[in-house]
């Protein structure tokens, strides 16, 4: 029974051919979002002004991405798209909306040449619930978020299948199959921290989810959905846990504050050791003066007078140093010896 529907399956593929007029060969292009997609386009004639690039997926029509070798500006995407010289399309930073049908044609004089080169994409997409976390990215093939431990977490790897058949019948019938797995490749289902499910919808023909508590050694862990076909790797997501750093830029501002601050208090202190010393310095400077002065009485006045009289002089002493402030004490002492001598006749 199971073989009949396959070419029941099979016999669907090929009417679908006849019916749009086509009987190249089908290319089947399988990325990770994030990534650059290169597809071919095998009918391409010489010159690349003849080709002609369209797009349609199972909830949009057909649209002209590149008519005639030139990019048509109107579309969303056309900034993340290019024309190689052998006519090939490039997709920049593929995103799960690109998935789908392309078309590639050739066109002379305004008529069809040949057979169109028909490239089916499909994309892997990752994504985390919103709930496990306060930020994600999942925008390309190595994904990170941060979070804490202790958290219940929710990784949802969802497969972007093109296909004019049902998801179910063409996912068993081509045995595609998604994993997820660790970094050294171990079918997660054999752990029993994580619970996994499979499931499909309208808009994701395959999805697989995983969910585990974070534990303090899922710190850069690495997890992978990997899609096989026919039991051959076509493309896989790596998706890394890393926790908020939040405490430790916290810690090393605080770090940097305290020794700010210590060369601060530092500076400060030289500088009032500086000031202290010119102070005695100054002080030293201003040093007392001695005065000696010799006074000579002449005989005639002494004749008259008794030999122990004492002539008082009186000396005027000025210092010449600048006055540093009112606080400043430093008063200069002058003293004066005086000593009567008597000339001998």
């Amino acid at each position: 029974m199971a073989d009949k529907c396959d070419l029941c399956l099979l016999g669907l593929i090929i009417l679908s051919s006849l019916l749009t007029g086509t009987s190249g060969v089908d290319e089947n292009v399988f990325i990770s979002s994030g990534e650059n997609a290169r597809l071919s386009c095998n009918n391409a004639l010489s010159d690349c002004k003849s080709t002609t690039w369209t797009y349609s997926n199972s909830h949009s029509a057909s649209v002209e991405l590149i008519t005639l070798g030139i990019k048509n500006k109107d579309t969303e995407r056309h900034e993340r798209l290019s024309l190689e010289s052998d006519c090939s399309l490039n997709i920049k930073n593929v995103t799960e909306e690109d998935y789908g049908f392309y078309t590639c044609r050739q066109y002379v004089n305004g008529q069809k040449q040949g057979t169109d080169a028909r490239v089916f994409l499909h994309v892997l997409h990752v994504s985390v619930s919103p709930s496990s976390s306060s930020s994600s990215s999942s925008s390309s093939s190595s994904s990170q978020t941060e979070i804490s431990p202790g958290r219940s977490v929710t990784l949802s790897c969802q497969l972007y299948l093109y296909t004019i058949l049902s998801c179910d019948d063409r996912v068993r019938s081509e045995g595609f199959e998604l994993l997820w797995v660790n970094q050294a490749g171990v079918d997660l289902k054999t752990d029993s921290r994580y619970q996994i499910l499979s499931s499909s919808d309208q808009d994701h023909c395959f999805i697989i989810t995983l969910t585990t508590t974070l534990l303090n050694e899922d710190n850069n862990r690495e997890w992978r959905c990997q899609l096989t076909h026919r039991n051959q790797l076509e493309t896989s997501v790596r998706y890394t846990v890393k926790y908020s750093v939040i405490v430790i830029s916290v810690a090393a501002v605080a770090v940097l504050l305290l020794a700010l601050l210590w060369l601060i208090c530092r500076k400060r202190a030289d500088n009032k050791r500086g000031t202290g010393d010119s102070a005695v310095k100054d002080e030293n400077d201003h040093k007392e003066t001695y005065e000696t002065i010799n006074m000579s009485i002449p005989p005639a006045a002494r004749a008259n007078e008794q030999t122990d009289d004492v002539t008082y002089s009186e000396v005027t002493s000025s210092n010449t140093k600048p006055v540093k402030s009112l606080n400043d004490h430093d008063d200069t002492v002058t003293y004066a010896a005086i000593r009567g001598r008597e000339d001998q006749l």
